[in-house]
């Protein structure tokens, strides 16, 4: 019985190997983004429960979001509504057991502008009183909760995926970076845009291009000169997997990249980006020791089992249901 156990277990892990081999090797976007033109974001309905001043979110279709910044008429400019509802969005998203991946973009001909300084001057630049040490208090604070607003995307288990077209300035690279993959338009740039507004980046962007990009001298570069990087110069550096000809396809490869994510088990999804997060600040011995730990509970999941059986079956990954996490 155990000889026989053990022969289907090589069989189906064959199989299994043979037909993640064929998806890889035959991947293509293109179909994937036909289906979705039919549900393209002109489709798309208000998802419930997210009603905000500065975002649109959307249920773009089965278990995937799209959030979209959305102040066109003022370039997406992040102003103190932007900063509160991120954090209330990113929370609610994480705690959907509907939602399996989430797409972010920006409404109308750019990304985003950044932080938007006219409506945070009077918090940032004006502070109340006259004492260095509450002064300074009051504006950690403020940095600290704005901080929140970008690692919060980071914290939220469900892949995240920055589509960028037009300008991604400032707090829009501070953004992008706690995302999980970066698509963009050809017409795209990004400029750490702070030292030119006398200012160190604060939010994100210091931490986390360099691990992102792997590149300390070229960071420097960018932060200490605010010089715009292109599209292509942003796929040469690794900022971004892939450059699209314009908005509208990106988006449509972002949404189909979503789909694609949401199809598989969302213990195995959501369980690797847990462990990807952890492994970017340990070691490679903390890191396996932590997820032994993670998958002495997860390797009891069921979807193994109906992955497998699919595979043992020869039916497509994609016709297995996986239940809610």
């Amino acid at each position: 019985m155990k000889a026989a156990a053990m022969a289907a277990g090589i069989v189906a892990s064959r199989r299994l190997r043979d037909l993640l081999s064929r998806r890889l090797t035959a991947s293509n976007y293109s179909g994937l983004s036909i289906s979705l033109r039919l549900t393209g974001s002109s489709a798309q309905e208000e998802a419930p429960d997210h009603s905000y001043e500065s975002l649109r979110v959307t249920s773009a279709q089965k278990h995937v979001l799209h959030v979209q910044l959305n102040r066109p008429n003022k370039r997406n400019a992040m102003n103190k509504a932007f900063w509160r509802e991120m954090v209330e969005c990113f929370n609610k998203i994480s705690r959907d057991a509907d939602c399996r991946a989430v797409v972010i973009s920006g409404a109308g001909k750019m990304f985003t502008a950044g932080i938007d300084l006219m409506d945070l001057a009077s918090d940032i630049l004006q502070p109340k009183g006259d004492d260095v040490a509450r002064i300074s208090w009051y504006l950690r604070d403020i940095i600290t909760r704005y901080q929140e607003t970008f690692s919060v995307i980071e914290k939220c288990p469900k892949p995240v995926i920055a589509a960028v077209h037009g300008g991604c300035i400032g707090g829009g690279v501070d953004l992008i970076t706690a995302c999980d993959i970066r698509y963009c338009a050809q017409d795209a740039f990004f400029q750490v845009k702070e030292v030119d507004v006398g200012l160190a980046a604060d939010v994100g962007t210091l931490q986390r291009l360099p691990k992102v990009i792997g590149n300390q001298s070229l960071v420097n570069e960018l932060a200490f000169t605010a010089r715009k990087m292109m599209a292509d110069e942003a796929l040469g550096c690794g900022l971004v997997s892939r450059v699209f000809p314009d908005k509208e396809v990106m988006l449509d490869a972002a949404l189909a990249l979503a789909a694609e994510i949401s199809s598989k088990s969302p213990v195995a999804v959501q369980s690797t980006k847990v462990n990807l997060l952890y492994s970017r600040n340990h070691s490679v011995a903390e890191s396996l020791n932590y997820v032994a730990s993670w998958n002495m509970s997860m390797l009891q999941t069921q979807d193994i089992t109906k992955s497998v059986q699919a595979v043992t079956e020869n039916k497509e990954l994609k016709s297995v249901t996986f239940s809610k996490l």
